[in-house]
């Protein structure tokens, strides 16, 4: 691999959502502080928003690796995958609270045991949060279920909070009316944005000095360039190119990665804009030009 070659410690560009490398840049940091306040305030729903690849899972580790350091006030619940029934919800928070309960159990008895176990962390001042990821995915049955859970609390205080990550499909959901209930409850809410350009060398940056590299600049301004283009600023998307954009500049033996070798990277990644894209705003430009310079030639010697 290329570690070696470039003189890094680890690959800087990996697809695992490792907070190590988390970025505290503008769109992730507002998003951060929101949750961090929302969770102080301990009372409603948040929800974060973001496409796919936007980092919304990173976010998330960071976030609860930030709480699972406080376990004198906070206890954290993190469901990573919620296509589950609402009974398959309950019996999951349930393992999370490390709840010993037998998984045929009544839905009566289940109900019972969660509120018991939060009622106890209330008891010891000990804010319950539950994680749940992927939320889009979640079945609309379930997402009420999740509300009702939800009315469990005490005169003061929710026994517990909710921090739904998504991707924008989970606004189109809770647009129903049958989900409206649960809207309204959503006290905090958050678009994670794509990176702009600037953003996008900034993480290309961030990433490689992560990883262990000190060396002169790696990318060249016409490879960021590109790679900002092909990507759409979309961070997993960078990881992907910039990971084989590196091998390529590696097999080629290379010290800087220049436009060309993202562009293979490009050519052999599915799902990303083709290699010409980024020059289209410009081709498009210049045809519109051409064609009405070829109009007003024509018409002007048509109205002569």
């Amino acid at each position: 691999m290329y570690l070696q070659h470039f003189g890094l410690r680890e690959l800087p560009f990996s697809l695992t959502p490792n907070t190590h490398f988390f970025l505290n840049m503008a769109s992730y940091h507002k998003a951060y502080n929101m949750l961090m306040v929302s969770l102080s305030n301990a009372e409603g729903f948040i929800k974060i928003v973001g496409e796919v690849g936007t980092g919304k899972t990173m976010l998330c580790r960071k976030v609860l690796n930030t709480l699972e350091e406080d376990k004198e006030n906070y206890v954290t619940a993190y469901i990573p995958n919620p296509v589950l029934s609402p009974k398959g919800l309950f019996l999951a928070f349930a393992e999370e609270l490390n709840i010993e309960i037998d998984q045929d159990v009544g839905h009566h008895r289940l109900l019972k045991a969660i509120t018991e176990k939060l009622v106890e962390f209330s008891a010891e001042n000990k804010q319950v949060v539950l994680f749940i990821d992927e939320a889009h995915a979640m079945p609309e049955q379930t997402l009420e279920a999740l509300r009702l859970l939800t009315n469990i609390e005490t005169e003061q205080v929710k026994l517990f909070q909710v921090v739904l990550f998504a991707q924008p499909e989970l606004d189109v959901l809770l647009s129903q009316p049958s989900l409206r209930q649960l809207r309204q409850r959503i006290t905090f809410s958050f678009e994670i944005e794509a990176l702009d350009r600037n953003g996008v060398e900034r993480y290309v940056v961030h990433r490689l000095a992560t990883a262990g590299y000190n060396g002169p600049f790696l990318f060249s301004k016409r490879a960021l360039d590109f790679l900002y283009r092909t990507s759409d600023g979309i961070p997993r998307v960078i990881n992907i190119l910039s990971h084989k954009a590196l091998m390529v500049a590696f097999g080629k033996g290379e010290r800087m990665v220049q436009i060309d070798h993202v562009k293979s990277a490009a050519d052999d990644t599915e799902g990303v804009s083709p290699a010409t894209r980024g020059y289209m705003p410009v081709l498009i430009a210049f045809g519109a030009l051409l064609i009405g310079a070829v109009l007003a030639f024509y018409l002007g010697g048509f109205y002569k």
